[in-house]
This record gives C-alpha cells, sequence and structure tokens, in this order.
C-alpha cells in the first residue's frame, strides 16, 4: 500500500456537512459526486496532502443508510491507494483477511475500489483505491 487515500466520514446532509467542514477545515469541497450504484453523494475536500471524503446516502437499504442507522455519523472508513488493486485483493486474501468485493468495482474520484470487511481489521472498513487510468 502506498499511503492513505482519503478517510470517508458517513453523513446524514451533504449539504450541511460540507458548509462544517469549509469552516473546519478552511477550504472549499472542490468535487461533489453520485455513485448511483453504491447508493451514495460523496463531497470531497483537500486538506494539505489529506484527503477527506464526506457520504450520504441516496438509498435506504445503501452500505452508508445502514451505517448511519447503527452507528450514526462519524468514520465509516479508511482508503489506501494501491499500485495494483487486484494483486493487493490477492495478497490479502492469502493473508487471511476477508474481502467484500473480491472483484474491483468503479467508485467516486474516478477509482478502483474493493473492501476489507471490518471483522478481519480489528473493526476498521478498509478501502483499497487505485487511480482509473
Amino acid at each position: 500500500m502506498k499511503k492513505i487515500e482519503h478517510i470517508g466520514i458517513a453523513v446524514n446532509s451533504i449539504e450541511t456537512s460540507n458548509s462544517l467542514f469549509e469552516k473546519l477545515l478552511g477550504t472549499p469541497c472542490y468535487k461533489e459526486e453520485e455513485v448511483a450504484s453504491e447508493g451514495v453523494k460523496t463531497s470531497f475536500f483537500m486538506t494539505g496532502p489529506n484527503k477527506i471524503e464526506l457520504l450520504e446516502a441516496t438509498k435506504e437499504d445503501s452500505p452508508i443508510a445502514k451505517f448511519l442507522a447503527k452507528k450514526g455519523e462519524g468514520i465509516h472508513h479508511i482508503a489506501f491507494e494501491v499500485e495494483d488493486i487486484v494483486a493487493e485483493i490477492a495478497r490479502l486474501k492469502e493473508e487471511g483477511f476477508t474481502i467484500i468485493n473480491e472483484i474491483p468495482k468503479k467508485g467516486a474520484d474516478n477509482k478502483l475500489v474493493a473492501f476489507v470487511h471490518p471483522k478481519t481489521t480489528n473493526g476498521v472498513l478498509i478501502e483499497l483505491c487505485q487511480e482509473i487510468v
């Protein structure tokens, strides 16, 4: 893994949370995007070399809606940038981790993504991200 790509935060309202994070970070959201297949609307902030992704559910049965219902607003996942997502999935499976998406899928911000189940990572949902070229 190369670096932390972003930290994902589940929110009830992108509009309300964008305003809050703009004030907190002193910078505007640089991108909003909907990923219809995942039932989520996202917005992104840069603060120095670090990226924050806010996630709002657009479907009642989406993973973000389920997370918010169970845990409320807060950190949803930590994403790591990888060079080769297919190879990284294979490596992690070999190490005994449970992969939620064994076949990477298109995510927000021009990335291929896959998730590692939090039951095998001390309760933290891990996202693997590879830039689509």
